[in-house]
């Protein structure tokens, strides 16, 4: 899936521990990635959660898309910071999955909660 997500390419994400319903996604916040406060703007953030989600929902197998989200953010991060987003399924039934995904900086301390709710749509 990296190789035809060129988002996530084109951000510098790297991804790692796929398995289904888990993955764990990363990026280095650079000085475009910044807001007008010169921390790293939220949107960012979010989509790093984002992509970690549908990393450990797409790794079952059946094509399957965010069908809303929401995110609490809780620290600011700053050039330079590694965040790593990790995504971890909470409940699947059907077609219908949440995650919920921890995105912590450097010293390992938590910057933002996320939690996305996926539905497949179309199978392998």
């Amino acid at each position: 899936m990296l190789e035809t997500d060129r988002n996530a390419r084109a951000m510098g994400m790297t991804i790692s521990n796929v398995v289904p319903g888990s993955a764990v996604v990363a990026i280095t916040v650079r000085p475009e990635m910044l807001n007008g406060h010169a921390i790293c703007h939220g949107g960012i953030i979010f989509m790093l959660a984002d992509t970690a989600m549908a990393f450990a929902s797409n790794a079952y197998g059946p094509v399957a898309v965010a069908a809303g989200a929401s995110i609490e953010y809780l620290r600011p991060a700053k050039v330079g910071d590694r965040l790593n987003a990790v995504a971890i399924e909470a409940h699947r039934a059907g077609r219908n999955a949440i995650y919920d995904v921890s995105v912590t900086g450097t010293d390992g301390s938590v910057n933002a909660i996320f939690r996305g709710r996926t539905r497949i749509i179309a199978d392998a």
